[in-house]
């Protein structure tokens, strides 16, 4: 099986798990919280059917990468990225994050510039920062993800199915997608760490990337849907937009958190002319 294997300060080796598919112009895609890098299924076949060479891993702790009792800061998940980058000796390459892993994306250019990165995308992103503050009134309560934390300890398979309705904006009447994709999504994020799924609330909804942004200079994409009942676009994308003007921004009509399952067609389109754009 295909791993990146790294090293950190206290030599304990943690292996990330990743596919790597296509040739060309290499395209990294960063998986969403809590699930892993199969989520990105319908868009891998859009990339390398487009003549794309696509990357897509599982952050540590989810899917079959390692699950380490720590690490889970965007500063070690952006390392994590960087040697990704390194070990399969990339450049020019375009990044691609959704919600969670847009933090990736952010905090990788932030620290380590974009010599190496043409492009960078964030899809459903909690990019700039998600959490509730007295300069960001937009965002989102602590006690909400207190109250996500509280949950996941106490019956985090019973969580994750609830998560699942929230994460594709699922009401009684409206069912975006069926029962199998629930399951799928369910099965996806039931196998990560429960430790990773608790820290990681905390390193997504906490961590302000704003100062990141003010580094990027390379071009941009922003998607978001403005449906999405988990990361609210008005407090991250569009914020985000703002932040950086050059970005090309687009708000997806109806769209959920999920959509790159549910407005698959409408997303890849995006994806694809922006990868193609010179």
């Amino acid at each position: 099986m295909p791993y990146i294997k790294k090293n950190p300060n206290n030599n304990q080796s943690v292996n990330l798990f990743f596919e790597d598919l296509g040739s060309g112009q290499p395209v990294i895609l960063i998986h969403g919280w809590p699930v892993s890098h199969e989520m990105w299924e319908y868009q891998v076949a859009a990339i390398v059917n487009s003549g794309y060479r696509c990357i897509a891993y599982d952050r540590r702790g989810f899917g079959q990468s390692d699950k380490p009792w720590s690490g889970y800061d965007y500063d070690t998940l952006a390392a994590d990225l960087n040697d990704v980058i390194e070990a399969l000796d990339l450049s020019n390459v375009i990044l691609v994050g959704f919600s969670m892993g847009g933090g990736e994306v952010a905090r990788y250019l932030g620290k380590y510039g974009s010599s190496k990165v043409e492009k960078a995308v964030f899809v459903s992103s909690v990019v700039p920062l998600l959490l509730q503050t007295e300069d960001h009134e937009e965002g989102v309560p602590l006690e909400v993800f207190d109250g996500i934390i509280a949950n996941v300890q106490n019956d985090r398979p019973a969580f994750l199915t609830d998560f699942g309705k929230q994460f594709f904006s699922e009401g009684v009447l409206n069912k975006p997608v069926s029962h199998e994709i629930q399951q799928w999504m369910h099965q996806l994020a039931v196998v990560g760490s429960p430790k990773a799924t608790v820290d990681c609330v905390r390193s997504f909804s906490e961590t302000d990337f704003r100062t990141d942004l003010s580094t990027i200079t390379i071009p941009v994409m922003i998607v978001h849907g403005d449906d999405d009942k988990v990361v609210p676009h008005k407090a991250t994308g569009e914020l985000a937009a703002s932040l950086l003007p050059n970005a090309e921004y687009y708000v997806i009509e109806g769209a959920p958190h999920g959509l790159f399952v549910t407005h698959k067609t409408e997303l890849n389109h995006l994806l694809i002319n922006f990868l193609k754009k010179t």
